[in-house]
């Protein structure tokens, strides 16, 4: 897989639109009913193209679109977190200062379009932008734990 999807993303532009469909920036709401694509392994980087056939035959008329490019206020921002998490390791920091090689690629798209109520939903991610979003989760998992030095003295 790349490490950068942009390419990937102007590939797509120029599909849907020459399908005679719309893009739609926006965000799927994650609360919103959904049904995510699943391809082969083999097959992933190509089946996006089956998809907005798919959505095409489906009547729409457009397709939401979504792209992630990494920013290095992000990247600084997470290294700063998870510099204040005392009970995580030396090597999750490293990887977090590591993702600075990706500041100003893509790393993740998503496409969708509305059919009888339901979203269905392409997405794809490098595997660098995935350790991104699990280092955010980490945060954010380590930032909800409260713990007092106070009651464990007494």
């Amino acid at each position: 897989m790349e490490q950068d999807l942009n390419n990937l993303k102007d590939d797509m532009i120029a599909f849907i639109e020459g399908h005679g469909m719309k893009r739609f920036p926006g965000i799927v709401n994650e609360d919103a009913a959904g049904v995510l694509w699943t391809s082969p392994e083999e097959d992933q980087l190509d089946s996006w193209k089956d998809f907005v056939e798919l959505a095409k035959a489906s009547g729409v008329t457009f397709v939401t679109m979504r792209h992630e490019t990494l920013e290095a206020e992000e990247v600084d921002f997470l290294v700063d977190r998870l510099e204040d998490c005392s009970y995580l390791t030396d090597e999750d920091v490293e990887e977090a200062r590591w993702l600075k090689n990706f500041v100003g690629k893509v790393g993740h798209l998503e496409l969708g379009f509305p059919c009888q109520g339901v979203m269905f939903m392409y997405t794809i991610s490098t595997e660098w932008y995935e350790n991104f979003e699990r280092l955010e989760s980490t945060a954010d998992d380590f930032e909800g734990i409260l713990i007092d030095d106070d009651e464990q003295e007494s």
